[in-house]
């Protein structure tokens, strides 16, 4: 009898430890949303006429959008529609796929884990991924979510979609009950792209292995424990992951274009073999509580926040993104911001942050030919009170394109810059883009706001340059 009172004393405590922190998460997940502010009415039209331009010329099916200003969530709605078929609104709850801005949150959840002293970030990965197998090199945490772990990523071209549907891992069409163990079967036998830390390969599968490093380090199912460190006390009750079978109010359908132009549903896609990397749904508004809890330093702290808004560096000093921990960086006109671009079968998503001004957008789209990058960062730009850029184009001394002319690379996207009739050329898949001076080493995308920036060395030659697109840098390093 002494031994069933005290189990159940053992049971009893148990249990109230859990109401305890239930109740924690609760009143914590109350608070943010109800810390709202205001967005003034001239703004709120500027940032709906931009929309409403944006859905013109890009024919996006349905966009919800959301505003941080001065650390608070203060606006967001839908525009068009989350299903054409069944003529049903987008609004502001409406769910769409985040794709990879599914990383932050890992990489958030990740840092939560080291700062509680449970996740050793440069440990090798099998401490806590046990089903991993050893590599020639030591592969750790920290190298996961800075995508220099030498993970390859897909084994075909990702985009577009409709050419790397048949690609097992692109078009995944099975449903895994455990989708870290099915993820990982994808790739954990091959090998690996480079030392780890010395090549930086973008690398979704890679985060499939940090969600498994993050199960053996709490103990718990890797979206159990995002729930419980980033998502409730963020306020994010939306959010959950992208179950095909389930069924789940308000969330979205999938569109893309077909080679005409016209709009068409997306590719299948089953998500589950890689929710860590890309397997998230959500709203505008949780996403922007995602923005004011990592302003606010209430996930983790700021110490541990600015390391994660660190910069990786890879040392065989190639081409890489500007990346932390599960984040892009980048510049708008001197104003530095994070964020995070995500893109999949039927859904283009972004999320800036401006820290400096503690200010954000978030954009999520329910089309993969959405560009939601360069709706973002007009968004932000408008909310920032910054004017829209007008590229004032110079002469330059063609003498200087010697120096310039060559083949950048990141990855797997490379561009050719070449020189006609006195004039600068940027060779990109197959289009040819004239590039405007607006000084000697910057230069304009023409008809765009895309920058390159031209970095030289002693001798004025380019070794590199930075391609500034929609609020985030990546360097390509010089290979001809």
């Amino acid at each position: 009898m002494k031994e069933y009172r005290n189990n159940s004393g053992v049971r009893r405590q148990k249990i109230t430890t859990m109401l305890v922190r239930l109740l924690a998460y609760l009143l914590a997940a109350s608070c943010a949303l109800a810390q709202t502010g205001t967005l003034s009415a001239g703004k709120q039209a500027k940032i709906e006429g931009a929309i409403s331009k944006f859905m013109v010329n890009s024919k996006a099916p349905g966009i919800s959008a959301a505003v941080v200003q001065d650390g608070e969530f203060v606006w967001a709605a839908g525009f068009g529609m989350a299903d054409l078929e069944n003529s049903v609104p987008s609004t502001s709850q409406t769910l769409y796929r985040l794709g990879s801005i599914s990383k932050p949150l890992t990489a958030t959840a990740a840092m939560a884990l080291w700062e509680h002293g449970k996740l050793d970030l440069d440990s090798p990965v099998q401490k806590y991924c046990p089903a991993f197998p050893q590599k020639p090199w030591p592969i750790t945490t920290r190298e996961l979510l800075g995508h220099l772990g030498g993970i390859r990523y897909y084994n075909v071209p990702e985009l577009p979609y409709s050419a790397s549907q048949t690609d097992p891992e692109v078009g995944n069409t099975h449903h895994f009950e455990n989708g870290i163990e099915g993820g990982l079967k994808f790739f954990a036998n091959d090998p690996l792209v480079g030392q780890p830390g010395t090549h930086f390969n973008y690398s979704t599968q890679g985060y499939t292995l940090a969600g498994c490093a993050i199960e053996g380090a709490s103990g718990e199912k890797y979206a159990d424990y995002v729930r419980e460190s980033v998502l409730v006390p963020a306020g994010m009750l939306q959010t959950r992951p992208d179950d095909r079978f389930a069924v789940i109010p308000l969330r979205t359908r999938y569109y893309s274009k077909d080679s005409s132009g016209a709009v068409v549903n997306a590719e299948f896609l089953d998500s589950s073999h890689k929710v860590p990397g890309g397997g998230w749904l959500s709203s505008a508004p949780d996403m922007a509580r995602f923005e004011v809890a990592i302003l606010k330093d209430r996930l983790i702290r700021n110490a541990t926040r600015e390391i994660m808004w660190t910069q990786q560096m890879p040392s065989d000093g190639l081409g890489r993104m500007a990346y932390g921990l599960g984040w892009q960086f980048g510049v708008i006109d001197g104003v530095r911001d994070v964020g995070h671009g995500g893109s999949q079968q039927g859904t283009s998503a972004m999320i800036l942050i401006a820290p400096d001004m503690r200010a954000g957008a978030v954009v999520l789209i329910n089309s993969d030919t959405g560009g939601a990058a360069e709706l973002a960062m007009r968004i932000l730009r408008i909310v920032l009170g910054l004017p829209e850029r007008e590229h004032k184009e110079i002469t330059v001394d063609p003498k200087l394109y010697d120096d310039y002319i060559g083949t950048y690379q990141v990855g797997d996207f490379s561009m050719t810059v070449s020189r006609e009739d006195g004039r600068l050329l940027a060779q990109v898949r197959d289009q040819q883009i004239p590039l405007l001076p607006e000084s000697p080493r910057d230069y304009v995308f023409k008809g765009t706001d895309v920058e390159i920036i031209f970095q030289t060395d002693g001798n004025g030659r380019a070794k590199e340059l930075i391609l500034r697109e929609s609020g985030t840098d990546s360097y390509l390093n010089r290979i001809k």
